[in-house]
């Protein structure tokens, strides 16, 4: 089995084909579109593929090292164009195919107007070795 991580974003990502934000669904949209994530992530469950997954609030801030007793720096001059998780699913599967399909199927998840968002998520393996550095 490999474990991949899907991410879902804000922004960041090229535009889904129902491209309208979350904050502008009615409630009942929003209902939908929890609905079928839950019911995805159950069934992965069933199957034992399902690992974890979290849904993240669109506020967020950039940390990095400013140097020794230097308080962090947040952010930087380009924080609005960053891109924004909008949250994660992992999965454990057998193939490379089997993580493909099941991207696709949640990219599927219904949205503005109960049509499919067809919004891209980013499918990327866990490392299961430390990379290698070649010479």
């Amino acid at each position: 089995m490999a474990k991949y991580l899907l991410l879902k974003h804000y922004r960041g990502a090229p535009d889904a084909v129902n491209n309208v934000p979350m904050d502008q669904w009615t409630p009942g949209e929003i209902a939908d579109h929890m609905q079928y994530m839950g019911d995805f992530a159950s069934r992965l469950e069933g199957t034992g593929e399902y690992v974890d997954g979290q849904a993240l609030s669109p506020e967020g801030t950039f940390v990095r090292y400013d140097g020794e007793g230097r308080p962090p720096v947040t952010d930087g001059p380009f924080a609005e164009t960053k891109d924004l998780i909008a949250g994660w699913m992992v999965i454990d599967v057998d193939t490379y195919e089997r993580a493909l399909t099941l991207a696709g199927e949640l990219s599927a998840a219904p949205g503005a107007g109960g049509k499919p968002i067809h919004e891209w998520l980013e499918l990327r393996p866990f490392l299961t070795a430390p990379p290698t550095v070649t010479e």
